[in-house]
């Protein structure tokens, strides 16, 4: 089993007022289009870490089977959510029907508009293939990005995390495995209104 985390307690401190995922792309938020994404790569649960009294997230992701946690300490930054994730990845992967499949928790940000569910099958077949070891997508040339799939074993370890930790130095003793996706997917993210005005204007997409 993999389980899809995506993290979204965070402020959008750098979007001067604005919510980045709650940002339309034709008209749906990306956090809607990202947790869709994720559920039709059909890989497992999806899990969405959000503030508890976040109702406008909440809401954009109505009628969607995803499950919610809340992360109550969030602004002590991103290591809250991803403490909190684990503990739930965790408690699912024990309750998998195959347990001798590779398992593991997918951390999939919410600011990325072009990862597809493509992207996501192909990360997890190159997990499955190998097993227990961190696979990371990078672009064509091999810069690390995102999403990153942690193999069950070091999810424990995410119970260290402290302050504004990302999982990067989870992985510092690890043998990642990189999986090149296409152009720059694996690094197109978007957290101030001058990326999503540069990226519109470089797709031709609308709100």
């Amino acid at each position: 089993m993999i389980v899809i985390l995506i993290p979204a307690a965070g402020r959008s401190s750098r979007m001067r007022g604005a919510d980045k995922l709650l940002q339309t792309i034709h008209g749906t938020p990306i956090l809607t289009r990202i947790a869709m994404t994720a559920l039709n790569a059909n890989l497992g649960p999806v899990v969405v870490a959000l503030r508890p009294d976040d109702t406008q997230r909440r809401t954009a992701l109505d009628g969607l089977n995803v499950t919610h946690i809340d992360v109550p300490d969030a602004d002590e930054g991103m290591a809250a959510s991803l403490r909190t994730a684990a503990a739930k990845a965790q408690a699912l992967i024990q309750q998998r029907e195959t347990p001798e499949a590779p398992s593991g928790m997918m951390v999939l940000l919410p600011d990325m508009p072009d990862i597809n569910k493509t992207d996501l099958q192909k990360i997890a077949a190159h997990f499955t293939a190998i097993g227990d070891t961190p696979h990371r997508a990078a672009t064509e040339d091999g810069t690390p990005g995102h999403p990153v799939l942690f193999p069950s074993r070091l999810l424990p370890k995410f119970a260290t995390l402290t302050a504004d930790d990302g999982a990067r130095r989870l992985l510092t003793n690890e043998d990642v495995i990189p999986v090149p996706l296409a152009g720059a997917r694996a690094t197109t993210d978007l957290d101030t209104p001058e990326d999503w005005a540069t990226w519109r204007k470089a797709t031709n997409i609308p709100d």
